[in-house]
């Protein structure tokens, strides 16, 4: 008897291990939480011969659902909802402590508000209810009855595994919170990143799939949605005209006039009367009324170009303008209120301009309200194909041609330094394909591969903002040996102490002429004027 006894309490410790094993199983593969529960509670009914099993969880309202149960129909499963401390179930939320009852009839706390258990029958039901913690906090509580009738088990036994399905429905509640979590935040950020790097729509003429003009799109976007004046920043050439015209387009005085000035290429008497208008008489030639540039914007945007160049001594005029949105015409002395939003732009270093005193400090900051700096081609250069591929179409159109561009020569041009930025960008398409006589730029067509490039003039400038351009590892490593016609004596190529020494012999070998040492080289004649400058070599004129 002792010896059955022992076989059965095995055998039951068994099934115990098997059933934790096969919810585990269950609750590390499924992705849907309800599913998971409700695979467990029936494995609890089917391995454990369990009845009414219920997983119920605190909600967000503090009251606690059955989420799951097996044998429960719904509409018992939606009765089964409790506040915090009532009946069995909101006593074990409130206590975070496991619950025994043998026999629920003789429970008055026992409410049975799912309705499913006959009380009144006279069979024996026992309940057992666990908690389900997080970090200590109660969230839930899974619950089994028992049909004492024919159970010859311990309630005991039943507490043990419970709690541990408890624990394993705990870890598996935790992990889902944090995805939630996780998922929830990503969401979040990718929303953020989407809506800062999103290109802005009604960008007329302006290219940029670069990650910083999708930034500068961005500023854009956010800089048209207010009032404030805005101050582009950035060198000559990299569209600041067009970016303050978005800007003017994307906000809400769209349907106003945009009037731009150029600061630079009036002098002072004539930037006054431009700006502010002047009465008939006011000077010689004065002969009508005319309205200046800051009437001719009310209600709209005045953009006012290259504002870094203007005297110190407007510079106190335009201030004034700026603080009190009213101005006299030049020859008048009637106070006029517009109505206008300023975007200035300058390629001018403003901060050095103040300290040097050449530039009024109150009014770079009354300027310097939204700055948005504008990046230099070569600091986009994924951008250089799309703009040559525009750019060339355009020509194609306006002229009636088919020129295209061959891949060397679209390397050539991407990499190239472009100190005039965009606008020198869009000349030397235009000059090439005008040029050229076929119908494909070859990259012997470009300007810099035939030293005629004016503005590798400014390199030396430009190189003094700009990190030195690395020198081709052609250059750089062993000369290649030469053939028998193209050397003199027909020896091997000298080993050299510096690179410098490398390119001058090969300049000396080949006459001082810069296409063929660069050939030589293996270089192409851009990198060979780069490499002459970067080690300060003269040329000679044989």
């Amino acid at each position: 008897m002792a010896k059955s006894e022992s076989q059965a309490a095995e055998t039951a410790d068994t099934l115990q291990l098997i059933t934790i094993y096969e919810i585990s199983k269950i609750l590390g593969s499924s992705l849907d939480l309800c599913k998971g529960m409700r695979d467990v509670l029936n494995l609890l009914s089917s391995h454990m011969h369990m009845c009414r099993c219920m997983i119920a969880l605190v909600q967000d309202s503090g009251d606690v659902h059955i989420i799951g149960a097996s044998g429960l129909s719904q509409d018992q499963i939606d009765r089964g909802r409790f506040r915090k401390g009532e009946g069995i179930i909101g006593q074990i939320i409130k206590t975070g402590l496991p619950i025994v009852i043998p026999n629920v009839a003789d429970e008055p706390q026992f409410l049975n508000r799912t309705g499913s258990r006959e009380l009144a029958s006279g069979d024996v039901i026992a309940y057992v209810g666990i908690p389900i913690k997080i970090a200590n906090e109660t969230i839930g509580v899974v619950s089994v009855d028992r049909d004492m009738s024919a159970y010859r088990g311990s309630l005991q036994d039943d507490v043990r595994l419970l709690k541990m399905v408890a624990n394993l429905i705990s870890h598996t509640l935790r992990l889902h919170r944090h995805v939630a979590t996780e998922r929830e935040q990503l969401m979040h950020e990718q929303h953020r990143l989407q809506k800062e790097v999103r290109p802005v729509q009604g960008l007329v003429n302006v290219i940029g799939n670069s990650r910083p003009m999708q930034d500068v799109f961005g500023d854009v976007e956010r800089a048209a949605s207010v009032h404030s004046t805005v101050l582009l920043r950035g060198e000559s050439g990299t569209g600041k005209e067009i970016i303050a015209n978005a800007i003017h387009q994307l906000s809400p005085r769209r349907n106003g006039p945009f009037v731009r000035v150029n600061c630079g290429a009036l002098s002072e008497t004539l930037l006054e009367s431009e700006l502010f208008g002047h009465e008939k008489g006011a000077f010689t030639g004065a002969t009508t009324e005319r309205k200046g540039r800051f009437e001719l914007a009310d209600g709209g945007t005045l953009f006012l170009d290259e504002i870094g160049e203007i005297s110190p001594a407007f510079q106190v005029k335009l201030l004034r303008v700026l603080q009190e949105r009213e101005f006299e015409r030049v020859g008048g002395n009637t106070p006029i209120r517009v109505d206008v939003r300023l975007i200035a732009a300058t390629n001018r270093n403003l901060e050095a301009a103040v300290t040097e005193g050449d530039f009024r400090a109150d009014l770079y900051f009354r300027i310097n309200v939204i700055s948005i700096i504008l990046p230099p081609l070569r600091e986009r250069r994924e951008d250089i194909a799309p703009l040559v591929e525009h750019f060339l179409e355009r020509f194609n159109r306006t002229n009636g041609r088919q020129v295209s561009l061959s891949p060397e020569a679209m390397q050539i041009m991407t990499d190239c330094y472009w100190p005039g930025n965009v606008r020198e960008l869009e000349n030397c398409v235009e000059r090439t394909a005008a040029m050229t006589k076929g119908k494909t730029i070859q990259d012997i067509n470009l300007p810099c591969q035939r030293n005629m490039c004016l503005s590798m003039a400014l390199r030396p400038v430009t190189q003094m903002v700009s990190p030195t351009p690395k020198l081709p590892e052609s250059a750089s490593a062993p000369l290649p040996a030469r053939d028998a016609a193209s050397h003199r004596h027909g020896e091997e190529a000298p080993q050299f102490a510096s690179t410098r020494e490398k390119l001058i012999w090969a300049m000396e070998e080949c006459g001082w002429v810069q296409a063929k040492a660069a050939r030589f080289l293996g270089m192409t004649t851009r990198q060979m004027n780069y490499a002459l400058q970067k080690y300060n070599i003269e040329i000679k004129r044989l």
